[in-house]
């Protein structure tokens, strides 16, 4: 083969590396916004549990009972 047939060869082996690289790098990237994203659910999923444990925790007496409480001014 000559260097006119190999020139085309060559160029289309560089542009797959080239895109290669591109997708490593935007996999890397995607792997890093995943992750970020997994610490984040997990947090908010404890944070929620904390809640649910403190609503379910929570004293009734400080809530109004309806029958207890009388009609607005405007009745």
């Amino acid at each position: 083969m000559t260097d006119k047939n190999l020139q085309p060869l060559q160029d289309r082996i560089e542009d797959l590396e080239c895109k290669l690289a591109f997708q490593e790098q935007t996999i890397e990237e995607l792997n890093d916004a995943l992750s970020q994203q997994q610490l984040l659910i997990t947090r908010m999923q404890d944070q929620m549990k904390f809640v649910v444990g403190k609503v379910k925790n929570m004293d009734n007496s400080n809530l109004a009972d309806v029958s207890e409480e009388t009609p607005p001014p405007h009745y």
